[in-house]
């Protein structure tokens, strides 16, 4: 939803946090370049007077004020590369941590209405922009409005007629500037959206290749790609062309005022009321008023693209963050219940719960069976709070408290979801994601109870480098690395959600020994389609999909 001015105003002050010692600096600069600007028009009049016997004073002095100012000019242009150099990646740093944090604390509803490759192209495209606009074009742009204010005076200090007649062009600037905002702003939302759409589709694609090849599906996305591509170029074509046919209307404009300047200059100079000096500050000063104007014509797009990007930023914001105070502990263990239980991902949506109860005792070790679309993994996500009941509640217990299950109690639990879920880097920085603070002994016993010995017989052992979701190991050697991670966390509830899928049976039956004689007390719920985890639980849940 399209957000108000004021609100975007507020929000762009918010987020400047951080960000505004490089945005002053880039304004003080700016600054004493305009004033370095005005002294340039002042000395080359003087030099050009006392040149033509119109006014006294040494030539040889104004020449070196001439070449101060040009050496000043020279040392602010350094120092705002330099401010630029320094500063520059550290705001945009700002910001996508700022964001990043957000994101990762915030609720997680199972079903995100938001494609990753979109959410991606909003932290990576738009908060450059948003940090460029802050730190680059809201100083440019205080620059620009004192350079045409000081321009003006300066010009009307001259010639108070000329200088009333060149900012005539102002309302008609301002009536096309509404009318450009407004629809630039609508063409460059269109432009973001697809460019967050190829960018999901480049990355699902290569995410999922091997998947592609064996449909024998390539030329499919492909296809997929070159369409949604030639919207863009539309998208950009029209923006293209409506933002020339509005630059040509100013250029006109300021095609006119030059002209008009020249001639009323010629004219006031063949009636001797100025000097050759002062026709050359006219010219000069006529730029400095319509600079601003032409300067804004392009900050107009920059300014669009900015209150875009903070819309799109602003609706990843609103994400509700997720409880953060002091966690809940229960040191010696705790059994989790349910009672009358209903969930459904969305309101009015496929119920995959309806008052369903059970409870998980202390030290139990329990099975949930199911058909597929039972709600197995639902469960698990209520349990670690990830997910909230529809109705009912999920307690966390012990003997001496009992709690509603929320994120202040997640660090009980144990969770070892489905499927591979380990990062592109060492085994180590893996199992480190467990328990940072893990010991190597610590590190090696996990991996002989998750049955990944075969960790260490590798040559680079712990450090041996896997790339994305595991690439280079088995599907069962990562997940087992992934069981040895979660191990390392100690809780007291053990979530396992076909955690043993990938393993043959005899790994499997050896891992589940080693799981259920390795800590008295814990409680382990296991997720499971296989037969033999069974043997080694003391109760068995069966669920069944809820009828619509």
């Amino acid at each position: 939803m399209t957000k108000s001015i004021r609100e975007l105003a507020l929000w762009l002050w918010r987020s400047s946090r951080g960000l505004r010692l490089q945005a002053m600096l880039n304004a003080v600069i700016g600054i004493l370049s305009v004033i370095l600007d005005f002294a340039f028009i002042y000395a080359t009049k003087w030099t050009i007077d006392i040149a033509t016997d119109r006014a006294t004073g040494s030539l040889r002095m104004a020449a070196y004020a001439l070449i101060a100012i040009m050496a000043s000019k020279i040392l602010l242009g350094f120092s705002r590369k330099w401010v630029s150099a320094l500063l520059g990646v550290r705001s945009l740093n700002i910001l996508q941590q700022r964001l990043f944090a957000h994101l990762l604390r915030s609720e997680w509803n199972g079903q995100e209405d938001r494609h990753s490759g979109d959410t991606l192209n909003r932290m990576e495209q738009d908060v450059r922009d948003l940090a460029s606009c802050i730190t680059e074009t809201f100083p440019a742009l205080l620059e620009v409005t004192f350079r045409l204010v000081g321009a003006f005076f300066y010009l009307f200090h001259m010639d108070a007629r000329l200088a009333c007649l060149i900012v005539c062009i102002v309302p008609c600037f301002l009536v096309l500037s509404k009318v450009y905002v407004r629809k630039m702003r609508s063409i460059t939302r269109d432009i973001r959206s697809t460019e967050s759409q190829v960018q999901s589709i480049l990355q699902e694609s290569i995410q999922h290749r091997a998947i592609l090849k064996t449909l024998e599906r390539t030329g499919t996305m492909i296809e997929k790609l070159m369409q949604t591509q030639k919207s863009l170029r539309g998208h950009v074509r029209h923006r293209a062309v409506f933002s020339s046919m509005s630059s040509t209307l100013l250029s006109i404009g300021f095609g006119t005022g030059y002209l008009v300047t020249f001639l009323w200059g010629v004219d006031s100079l063949q009636a001797g009321t100025i000097t050759y000096g002062m026709m050359i500050s006219f010219i000069q000063l006529v730029g400095q008023i319509q600079g601003p104007f032409r300067d804004m014509t392009r900050f107009v797009p920059v300014l669009i693209s900015t209150l875009t990007a903070s819309e799109r930023l602003m609706e990843l914001e609103e994400m509700p963050l997720e409880d953060d105070s002091d966690p809940i502990a229960f040191p010696g263990g705790a059994g989790v219940r349910l009672t009358d239980i209903s969930f459904q991902y969305k309101e009015g949506g496929r119920p995959i719960l309806s008052h369903f109860s059970c409870d998980f005792p202390k030290g139990s070790t329990t099975a949930i069976l199911g058909e597929t679309g039972a709600g197995k993994t639902t469960l698990i996500r209520l349990i670690l709070a990830l997910l909230k009941p529809v109705e009912g509640k999920i307690e966390m217990y012990d003997r001496t408290q009992t709690v509603q299950v929320s994120p202040r109690t997640r660090n009980n639990l144990v969770y070892v979801p489905q499927g591979n879920t380990l990062f592109s880097g060492t085994i180590r920085e893996n199992l480190l994601l467990g328990n940072p603070e893990a010991t190597e002994a610590e590190m090696r016993e996990a991996l002989e109870t998750a049955c990944a010995g075969f960790v260490m017989d590798r040559p680079d052992g712990l450090d041996a480098v896997c790339g994305e979701l595991g690439a280079g190991l088995s599907e069962g050697q990562a997940q087992r690395i992934a069981i040895a991670r979660a191990l390392l966390r100690k809780g007291s509830v053990l979530l396992l959600d076909e955690a043993t899928s990938a393993l043959d049976m005899q790994t499997e039956q050896q891992l589940l020994k080693n799981l259920s004689s390795r800590e008295a007390g814990q409680t382990i719920i296991c997720v499971t389609h296989r037969p033999a985890v069974i043997a080694y639980c003391s109760q068995v849940i069966e669920m069944k999909r809820v009828s619509t």
